[in-house]
């Protein structure tokens, strides 16, 4: 237990794994000089080359350490991506009710239209011209500024790939405003919302009104949730969303754990190493990050294949692993197991034997390939009775070095 509080404590210190800097901007939309923080990841400085999602928080004085403690918790187990975070400073108080101005119509009036277009045509392409960028962006707010970000979605093509509103103070007709928009999407939208059953009564009334169309909208870019916390105040329910938002717009770029191997995974008749093409897919596709799959999501997959001696889809678990490894041994040794499991001993060896000029991955050494080779040399071909794995996939490991994304 101690060693995990020390864990804990490392991995929630922003001194040590990020680097918070002040910025600020003379902005011509707003006639004014405003402030913010941008902080980057903690691989930041030391991977030169490797692009970030964006965050952009609004009441960014206290909505930024909440967030950057989660995310920072999230990658160390790598079930959340590394992301540069980009906190407003609103001042606590006057500022953010400006910022947020909208008129009888319900759209951005007066100071809000301007602080509207400052963030599109001011802050994001600074942040995105001084700091390593994907296109992947979220916007997150508190009660007023929640309200007003969902005006981001008004648009037909919204700056915003993700939305965090968390307890909004909804404009005129935002609600309805809200569902036509999800309805008509054209590109994946994430859209998160959540309330307390101790918020303020108009609040819930606005956020269930919303609820109770979106949760029945059949638009396949619309990935939604809706929260609604017990025995939480209007304040104490954002400790709790943060996390729920954050999960809930990353599910599926965490690696295959134990629940979703026997509960998904084990229960599929075949595709299994579909599965796996699908979840690195939908990453790249719908969250925008493009990275290898991992080694212990491939070790999973071989595992399905052994467990259900589906032993054909190591044909296209090899060809998958030539493209993402295309140096290394990973796609010869799913090769070999495919010829070793159908009977096929002499080109298994063959296989196997390719090892000799091919980079060593994970646990896969050239040792082990040319001895496996070796062991299959002489034998009758007829297909090999498989001992079945049983502990698999493990839970992983984190190191000392987050996860990296390409």
């Amino acid at each position: 237990m101690k060693i995990k509080s020390v864990l804990l404590f490392l991995m929630v210190s922003i001194s040590v794994f990020s680097q918070k800097i002040e910025e600020k901007i003379q902005s011509k939309k707003l006639n004014d000089e405003r402030t913010f923080s941008v902080i980057t990841p903690a691989s930041y400085e030391s991977n030169p080359t490797k692009k970030y999602p964006v965050l952009v928080l609004l009441d960014g004085e206290y909505l930024a350490d909440p967030f950057s403690g989660i995310l920072k918790y999230g990658n160390y187990w790598d079930d959340l991506p590394e992301m540069i975070i980009v906190a407003v400073n609103q001042n606590y108080g006057e500022t953010r009710f400006n910022d947020s101005n909208y008129g009888e119509d319900g759209l951005p009036a007066d100071s809000g239209a301007k602080f509207f277009e400052f963030i599109g045509f001011e802050l994001l392409p600074y942040v995105q011209q001084k700091y390593r960028t994907l296109p992947f962006r979220m916007i997150a707010g508190h009660d007023t500024t929640a309200g007003f970000l969902n005006f981001y979605l008004y648009k037909d093509d919204p700056i915003f790939n993700a939305f965090i509103s968390l307890a909004p103070e909804m404009a005129t007709a935002m609600e309805d405003r809200i569902a036509d928009r999800l309805a008509k999407i054209q590109k994946p939208i994430f859209y998160y919302h959540a309330t307390s059953t101790g918020d303020l009564e108009e609040i819930q009334e606005k956020t269930k009104k919303l609820d109770d169309v979106a949760k029945d909208i059949k638009n396949p870019n619309m990935i939604y949730r809706y929260d609604v916390f017990k025995n939480t105040s209007h304040y104490s329910l954002v400790a709790e969303a943060i996390p729920s938002a954050m999960y809930f717009i990353f599910n599926g770029y965490q690696p295959i754990s134990k629940l979703e191997f026997n509960e998904k995974i084990l229960k599929l008749d075949k595709g299994y190493a579909q599965y796996l093409i699908d979840k690195y897919d939908y990453i790249e596709k719908k969250i925008g990050i493009k990275m290898q799959p991992r080694m212990s999501d491939f070790k999973a997959i071989e595992a399905a294949i052994l467990k259900n001696k589906a032993y054909d889809e190591f044909q296209l678990l090899a060809e998958y692993s030539d493209k993402q490894y295309p140096k290394t041994m990973l796609g010869t040794y799913q090769r070999g197991m495919y010829f070793e499991k159908t009977g096929d001993s002499k080109r298994a060896a063959k296989e196997y034997m390719r090892a000799y000029t091919q980079e060593p991955i994970g646990d896969l050494t050239k040792d082990y390939l040319l001895d496996r080779a070796e062991a299959l040399k002489g034998k009758k071909d007829e297909p090999k009775v498989e001992e079945v794995p049983t502990d698999t996939p493990a839970e992983p490991v984190p190191t000392e070095e987050p996860k990296k994304d390409e």
